[in-house]
């Protein structure tokens, strides 16, 4: 019997030993595990708005195409990256901090600014490899190219009419500096969306804009009156040289024809001396006493040797005056 008890032992240890021991066919089945967790870490897919870089042990390889590629893990890795798809960064007060939108304007005056850049990824090996921190790197060119920006400008246009110009010429100059960084960025655009002064002056700075706009209105108005005033002052002075001219032409004409008549006269005299004097003589008794009223009385009418004592030349003249305008209406 003891035999028979030794013998069934070793039977019952080898059942035992056979029941975890490792067949061929569970190798094989490990093995192709392990192939198949390989090859599923070794294929990857890149879509149409993605673009992915090849790595062999940290070091840039290849760029993979669109579709199924094959990069043998671990010792080659890929970085998967969306070029298409656009990212935002904020930038702001009410945004990325308390006072990160607060600047200092050219004419010292202090603005607060949100703002938004929209970019992309145009090259994905630059974008790993040349930047630690592309987000951190592009915010905080951003805030120091709108510093540059602001500092340069005065307040009023960038509250008013430049904020376009400004977004413009922001985006240019992000995309100089990160083009500067070969960082393989591209800025698509940056939303200008606020620009107000800071909170605690906004009510004394909106009444400074009201007084200023009052100082225009009343510029414009004074401008007006000036310009009608002027135009007037002018007109007169047009006029006033007109009026001197035509009075210069006549004392001119007048002082050239009283030179020709004397010539005339001088001429005349010379020929007959006598009879121009008398002539002259008679022409300017004429002239003086032409408009005069003239009353002759004869003192020898006393006597009785005058013929008449008065002679009223002025109701005579106005009589012939009058007489001779009837005949001519007769």
């Amino acid at each position: 019997m003891g035999g028979g008890g030794d013998g069934g032992r070793p039977n019952g240890s080898g059942g035992g030993d056979g029941d975890f021991a490792v067949t061929r066919g569970m190798v094989g089945l490990g093995v192709l595990g392990a192939i198949a967790l390989w090859l599923m870490a070794s294929f990857y897919t890149v879509k149409p708005e993605e673009k992915s870089v090849e790595l062999m042990l940290g070091r840039y390889l290849e760029e993979g195409g669109p579709g199924l590629n094959f990069a043998p893990w671990p010792i080659v890795t890929r970085e998967i990256l969306a070029v298409t798809s656009e990212r935002n960064i904020e930038i702001g007060t009410s945004r990325a901090g308390l006072d990160a939108g607060l600047m200092l304007t050219g004419d010292e005056n202090i603005v607060d600014i949100d703002f938004q850049v929209v970019w992309n990824i145009t090259d994905p090996q630059k974008y790993l490899f040349n930047l630690a921190n592309p987000p951190q790197t592009i915010a905080a060119v951003s805030e120091s190219a709108m510093r540059e920006i602001i500092s340069q400008s005065e307040l009023a246009p960038i509250l008013n009419r430049d904020r376009g110009a400004i977004a413009d010429r922001l985006r240019d100059l992000i995309q100089k500096t990160l083009d500067s960084y070969d960082s393989g960025v591209n800025i698509v655009r940056v939303n200008f969306d606020k620009a107000d002064p800071p909170e605690p002056v906004i009510a004394a700075f909106r009444a400074v804009q009201d007084a200023e706009q009052e100082r225009d209105r009343l510029q414009n108005v004074a401008d007006a009156y000036a310009n009608r005033v002027v135009a007037e002052a002018r007109g007169e002075a047009a006029q006033l040289l007109e009026q001197a001219e035509a009075y210069r032409s006549q004392v001119v004409n007048e002082a050239e024809g009283e030179a020709s008549r004397f010539t005339a006269v001088l001429t005349e005299y010379e020929k007959a001396p006598e009879v121009t004097r008398k002539r002259l003589y008679l022409e300017t008794m004429e002239e003086v006493l032409g408009g005069i009223d003239i009353i002759l009385l004869d003192d020898t009418s006393q006597s009785g040797q005058g013929v008449v004592p008065y002679l009223p030349l002025n109701e005579l003249r106005r009589n012939n005056t009058t007489t001779g305008t009837a005949g001519g209406s007769n």
